[in-house]
């Protein structure tokens, strides 16, 4: 497995992040849906990485940095082909290496709060985030949960 900083041009992985922003719609009314598309990814503060096994993709992960001491892990998805397999554990791995790397002190998230996203909140706690309330810019809300990784 590899994975790579960019793709956000590359058919599959545009296919996955609108399968990503489906998902969203599935579960959680548009006012509350966070998720970035394609443009909001290419922001100059977002870094985003793409995991493949050869030509598969795997997955995707972007990392947003709030300020010289907080990212908020964005468009965290995993290829429905591919789920239950280690390939949100190795994105995880990435993004919060990344995060040391880049001295960050903190590492957050927003996701949903439905049964749709258990298994991602299962996941989340297993590498020690925990619930928190929101952070940057976003609003207390019931569709939302917020989980943060003190990195210090």
């Amino acid at each position: 497995m590899t994975i790579t900083e960019g793709g956000l041009d590359e058919p599959d992985v545009v296919a996955l992040l609108g399968e990503h922003l489906q998902g969203m719609a599935d579960h959680s009314p548009p006012e509350s849906i966070h998720a970035l598309d394609i443009d909001g990814l290419e922001a100059p503060d977002i870094t985003f990485w793409s995991l493949r096994d050869g030509d598969a993709l795997l997955g995707c992960i972007a990392l947003k940095e709030l300020d010289g001491d907080h990212g908020e892990i964005k468009s965290m998805r995993t290829a429905s082909t591919y789920l239950r397999k280690g390939v949100g554990a190795a994105l995880l791995q990435h993004v919060i290496g990344e995060a040391r790397r880049r001295a960050y002190l903190r590492l957050s998230l927003e996701t949903g709060s439905g049964s749709g996203f258990e298994a991602a909140h299962a996941l989340y706690r297993k590498f020690g985030f925990v619930g928190c309330g929101p952070f940057a810019d976003y609003d207390d809300d019931p569709f939302s949960r917020f989980m943060t990784l003190e990195l210090r």
